[in-house]
């Protein structure tokens, strides 16, 4: 049970299709709202939003459409967020540079990939030459309210 008394399984997963910024500013949203419900400090929604904006944005840019997902998820008796960015591109030819330190790979002023693996928990990024790109990171809030 949540902080709401709301089972966590009636919270269930959102995806959002990304196409064009504005599906960037519903992800956001969709994704504040619902950390929110699970219990996250609204600073801590802030700053998983803001991960989910560089996730779709990166789409946008890079892969012109794909999917966000988000889930509830729980940890060792935390709760968290499942955020799951997919998209059928040309695939990340430098994961290293495109996740470590150093410049923009993309010139832009974005936190991008770098930002998202710094402000998440849990970051893991699979991405193949030609098939696409899946970035699956996690965030907790604090315990679960008994």
């Amino acid at each position: 049970m949540l902080a709401t008394n709301v089972p966590l399984i009636e919270i269930g997963e959102t995806t959002v299709m990304i196409v064009s910024d504005g599906d960037i500013v519903i992800a956001r949203q969709r994704c504040r709202a619902m950390v929110l419900r699970l219990g996250f400090t609204p600073t801590d929604a802030t700053l998983v939003a803001t991960a989910v904006s560089e996730l779709a944005r990166n789409i946008v840019l890079y892969a012109r459409r794909g999917a966000i997902i988000l889930k509830p998820s729980e940890n060792q008796g935390r709760l968290g967020i499942l955020v799951i960015a997919r998209d059928e591109g040309p695939g990340i030819g430098d994961i290293q540079r495109a996740t470590g330190g150093g410049g923009s790979t993309s010139g832009s002023l974005g936190l991008g990939l770098r930002g998202v693996k710094r402000l998440m928990d849990e970051f893991e990024i699979v991405s193949v030459a030609g098939v696409g790109t899946t970035v699956c990171v996690k965030k907790f809030s604090g315990p679960l309210v008994p």
